[in-house]
């Protein structure tokens, strides 16, 4: 069957993926199981769902929905088609003053918040991976977290849903016409939820479980709670809908309930000797009013001890000690500072190793939540190769925590999980444990069986709790649904799904799974990789930061298929193996920014850029690298035919029109594709900059703004605007004479040419070792990623420029406005509104305080689009590829677009072309709003 033709009678070629590398990025999600699709698909209407549906009745190919892909149970897997939701659903609209949200299933729960923000309130469900996690799947798994409890999770907090059923029908809780219409025309499932209801309301023994189950966290099987919460069969399906993991339905769209997001935080790490001590504070916590309380068991302690800013106290911890992260929130310091001090005075009762020390420090704050949310993917990364991370998800009654976990541990010892870790919603009594181990073996996988076996005899027999509280059943669950409800229960569930989806065609094996050895089978294989990216476990908490997320693959897919190549060279599948190759050129290498920002996200600091970096400079021949270390011996040379070539460019749109060269270069471009697009941005310098003889900065006008850092307008070019800028404020300033043959280095640096990066980075740490006098002077940057790379070239250099480098100080125009210039311009004529884009490396500096300090000192009002992101330029790469700057800058595009304003400013002067080109208004550097206010 040709399921990419066949597919085209509903969707546009361009929506469908079916080549070797998008079946294979899309044949893993956060979880360890994979299957991989036989179609990729995104839809971007109701009816083309609706469609999808009769394609899969029609073929009888199982259909999956998928948002983020950050699910831990293999609910978001298949060997059908896939439907990929994260692209074209994010559409969202705050309702009712922020008291409610209307959402779509592709945005993700941190992305709603941000919107949300000025009102104060947030959504209820808070996970770990909110940052990633998308609606669709917060709903579908009924997420929770690590603030919201029982009461505010998404089962909870979701007022109306919208939802199409397999048979294509489409309903909504919000129209009174929609209730009449599900009991005409869908009486057969009307009926059946009707029987069901009163099947569970004539036996009390089963009203009562489902009653208490739901008092404590649950999300195995069905939300069987909703038979009794719900009156009519609508507001009954569509509270099933929540946590029923895409098997029953689609969810289009959903509006939930928000919730206060208390503006007053103070938080701490508290220590005890043992993790029974520390279960021993989860009640006085819990009366007191904490929010959160998060344990931590010293295994799960260790695994962030060496990240960088870990408090020191982690390092010296007993083997046996433990640790609660506790917040209370409040709307006053007041009410705060009351709840702290409940807690305080019932705690000369609890055997802490020390005072509590609480810190109402934001930005503290975030890093220990960091430090937190990373515990999961942090042990992944300290796994021995090869083994795959397995992360359960259990609650036990918070009474017995301690003793629960004190029998979990003994588990462990039993079958050899000596670097298992726990951790976990204490005040819930929800505990995650984490596991690693290979599956390469028979007896590998037996021993994973038969712990899993015991794990859910200790859960339930021993402590009548729950076997997944908010990660959702999926594979891995499903055969042990009937040993935690019983059978009466467990069949309610089996009737559900047959009356809904009776072709079983809906997410099939995920909850409903008659195989009882389910959880054990489809395993994910993770081979070993590079060394830069071995440590991932697929987390994808990276994807939401990748500027080619939405056109070829995400920092998590390029890792995914390096591990698919690897399995493929282990089996001899050469031919496989070279397909794949040469699909991974274009997807995997030439559109990647290689900006970082991945690692900026990643909770192990995995740089996917750096792999691809050296994939680029293993894939150059020997020419190739001759010549560009020849290139960069006569870099002035080449600087100057390139600025030529600039002028000329300017010349002929001068004479033709405006748009002459990019129109040539674009014709040029469809018959040879390595053709860089010229862009309307380009524009060479006017006129000569003047500088000091001496000066107490010393001025590198980077290689970019040299060739091209014209503006338009007739406005000054921006060497000149910086000489200006430094004039007003009285700082002298040198300006080298033979600063035309210099660069930075990243041009070679992101190429991969590493002999050429190399001598260009020594040869300038010699010129700035000579401008500065010994390193005298701060050398100043005009573009932020030049400075980035300058700041971090230390380990190519030879000892004698390490040496040099070490005395010498490298700053980025941000740092020299902020901290040289802005003092000393107390004249300021403020513009109205301007808008910011923060490049890339200003993130990774720690730049974007002073950027936005130094926005606010010469603006009225500064907006930073919640969209921002890397503008996918990443040096000339958006000449190449423009549909990488397409792609990556339209988010931010369209939410600048909806407002005009008195400035657009940036950094870095092929970010401000990315930017300008998507937007359509001159974005410009930020020594243009300063100079202009002063």
């Amino acid at each position: 069957m040709d399921i990419g033709r066949l597919l085209r009678g509903i969707l546009p070629e361009e929506r469908i993926k079916v080549r070797l590398i998008d079946l294979v990025a899309y044949a893993s999600d956060a979880g360890f199981y994979y299957l991989r699709p036989k179609a990729v698909v995104q839809p971007v209407a109701e009816s083309e769902i609706i469609s999808l549906f009769k394609f899969s009745h029609q073929h009888q190919i199982p259909i999956t929905f998928r948002t983020g892909g950050t699910s831990l149970s293999g609910q978001a897997i298949t060997d059908g088609i896939l439907v990929d939701l994260s692209q074209y659903w994010n559409k969202m609209g705050i309702e009712a003053s922020g008291e409610l949200v209307r959402v779509q299933p592709g945005i993700t729960g941190s992305m709603v918040n941000a919107y949300l923000k000025k009102h104060k309130r947030k959504i209820g469900p808070d996970p770990s991976s909110i940052d990633a996690a998308m609606i669709g799947g917060i709903l579908s798994n009924n997420s929770s977290g690590m603030c919201c409890g029982v009461k505010l999770n998404s089962y909870h907090t979701t007022r109306h849903i919208r939802f199409i059923l397999p048979d294509g029908n489409t309903f909504t809780t919000e129209k009174e016409t929609d209730y009449i219409r599900f009991e005409q025309e869908c009486s057969q499932i009307y009926t059946a939820i009707k029987e069901l209801q009163e099947e569970i309301a004539g036996n009390e023994v089963l009203y009562d479980l489902i009653r208490r189950k739901y008092q404590t966290k649950n999300t195995v099987g069905y939300s069987l709670n909703a038979f009794i919460d719900h009156q009519h069969p609508l507001d009954v399906f569509a509270h099933l809908l929540i946590g029923a993991e895409g098997t029953l339905g689609f969810i289009a769209e959903a509006v939930m309930e928000t919730v206060p997001d208390y503006p007053y935080k103070t938080t701490a790490f508290l220590y005890f000797p043992d993790i029974y001590a520390a279960c021993q504070a989860i009640i006085p916590l819990t009366v007191a009013g904490a929010e959160a309380v998060e344990l931590m068991d010293r295994a799960s302690l260790r695994s962030i001890d060496n990240l960088k800013g870990v408090p020191e106290r982690l390092k010296t911890l007993t083997e046996t000690a433990a640790a609660l992260l506790v917040e209370f929130q409040a709307n006053s310091m007041d009410e705060l500072h009351a709840k702290t001090n409940v807690f305080l005075a019932s705690a000369t009762s609890l055997s802490m190793l020390e005072t509590p020390l609480f810190t109402e420090d934001m930005k503290q704050q975030a890093f220990y939540w960091k430090l937190r949310k990373g515990m999961f993917p942090a042990v992944g990364a300290v796994r021995a190769s090869g083994t795959t991370v397995i992360l359960e998800d259990i609650a036990f009654p918070v009474a017995q925590l301690g003793d629960a976990i004190l029998d979990l541990q003994q588990l462990f010892k039993k079958y050899s999980y000596h670097e298992a870790i726990i951790f976990g919603h204490a005040k819930d009594g929800n505990i995650h444990f984490v596991v690693t181990q290979a599956f390469h073996t028979a007896a590998e996988i037996e021993r994973y069986d038969l712990f899993m076996q015991d794990v859910v005899k200790l859960v339930v027999e021993t402590y009548n709790g729950t076997l997944k509280a908010e990660h959702g059943t999926g594979r891995n669950m499903a055969p042990f649904i009937e040993t935690e409800w019983g059978t009466q229960a467990y069949q309610i569930m089996k009737r559900l799904k047959q009356v809904i989806d009776p072709a079983n065609l809906l997410n099939p094996g995920v909850i409903i799974n008659e195989n009882k050895k389910a959880h054990i089978e489809h395993l994910k294989p993770l081979p070993s990789v590079e060394e830069e990216v071995d440590r991932c476990i697929e987390c994808g908490y990276c994807e939401h930061k990748c500027p080619s997320r939405n056109i070829t693959l995400t920092p998590r897919q390029r890792i995914v298929v390096r591990r698919e190549l690897a399995g493929l060279k282990a089996k001899g599948d050469k031919n496989t193996f070279d397909k794949l190759v040469k699909e991974y050129q274009y997807d995997g290498l030439d559109t990647c920014a290689v900006d970082g920002l991945c690692a900026t996200a990643c909770p192990v600091d995995i740089n996917t850029g750096d792999l691809v970096k050296r994939l680029r400079r293993e894939n150059h021949s020997d020419t190739a690298n001759k010549l560009a270390l020849t290139v960069a011996k006569n870099f002035g040379a080449t600087a100057f035919t390139v600025g030529l070539a600039v002028k000329a460019g300017n010349g002929m749109n001068s004479i033709f029109g405006p748009s002459t060269m990019h129109n040539i270069t674009s014709g040029v471009k469809k018959i040879i594709p390595a053709m860089p697009l010229w862009s309307n941005q380009i524009q060479a310098p006017a006129g000569k900059i003047e500088g000091d003889r001496e000066g107490s900065i010393v001025y590198f006008p980077t290689c970019i703004n040299r060739m091209m850092g014209g503006a338009k307008d007739n406005k000054k070019s921006v060497a000149q605007t910086f000489m200006g800028v430094s004039a007003k404020a009285g700082i002298k300033v040198l300006l080298p004479d033979d600063i035309n043959g210099m660069c930075c280095g990243q041009l070679f640096s992101s190429k991969g040419y590493s002999d050429a990066y190399k001598y260009t980075v020594n040869e300038t740490i010699e010129k700035l070792w000579k401008w500065t006098a010994g390193g005298k002077f701060p050398v100043v940057l005009d573009v932020s990623s030049c400075t980035h790379t300058l700041q971090h070239c230390r380990e190519v250099l030879t000892e004698k420029h390490k040496a040099y480098f070490d005395q010498l100080n490298i700053i980025d125009s941000i740092d020299y406005l902020h901290d040289f210039v802005m003092a000393k311009l107390p004249e300021v004529r403020k513009k109205d509104r301007i808008v910011l884009h923060p490049v890339c490396t200003l993130k990774k500096m720690g730049l974007e305080g002073k950027l936005f300090k130094l926005a606010d000192h010469f603006a009225e009002q500064v907006d930073v689009p919640l969209n921002v992101g890397c503008c996918g330029m990443a040096g000339d790469r958006g000449f190449l590829f423009p549909e990488l700057t397409a792609s990556a800058t339209a988010p931010e595009a369209g939410e600048v677009k909806k407002r005009d304003y008195s400035g657009y400013y940036s950094t870095a002067k092929t970010c401000e072309m990315a930017m300008s080109d998507a937007v359509g208004k001159n974005y410009e550097s930020i020594l243009y709003l300063v100079d202009e206010c002063s």
